[in-house]
């Protein structure tokens, strides 16, 4: 797969807490995407945060918070992020989850598989 040029950013925001069925929602999100041919999937935990109920979550030991929040980034040519924007969206009804997604345009300036990811 080759990528360069123009392409489409889609970030997804989360709870670390949301679930799809009995696993995380990121988790199936990330699997979703691979299945869907997508060029690449990162999910990030956030060490601080708050969403629409404006309930900090944070990392910190004191504050420790079992729903941190989570970013998954998903970078592909536009026409395969906006069919994927849809099975996002079923995801987030199913798992009757709150979230925020986003799309952006984007720079892909390098996108290549180094020696080690192909086995060499």
């Amino acid at each position: 797969m080759h990528i360069e040029g123009e392409a489409t950013l889609l970030r997804i925001f989360i709870g670390e807490a949301d679930k799809h069925g009995h696993k995380a929602l990121y988790d199936v999100i990330v699997e979703e995407a691979r299945a869907a041919g997508l060029a690449g999937a990162t999910a990030l935990r956030g060490i601080q945060g708050f969403g629409p109920s404006a309930r900090m979550r944070s990392s910190r030991v004191l504050d420790l918070s079992s729903d941190l929040p989570v970013l998954v980034e998903v970078v592909d040519e536009e026409t395969k992020v906006s069919a994927f924007v849809e099975r996002v969206t079923q995801l987030l009804e199913e798992a009757e989850s709150g979230g925020l997604v986003t799309l952006e345009k984007a720079r892909v300036i390098r996108y290549l598989h180094g020696a080690s990811a192909n086995g060499d």
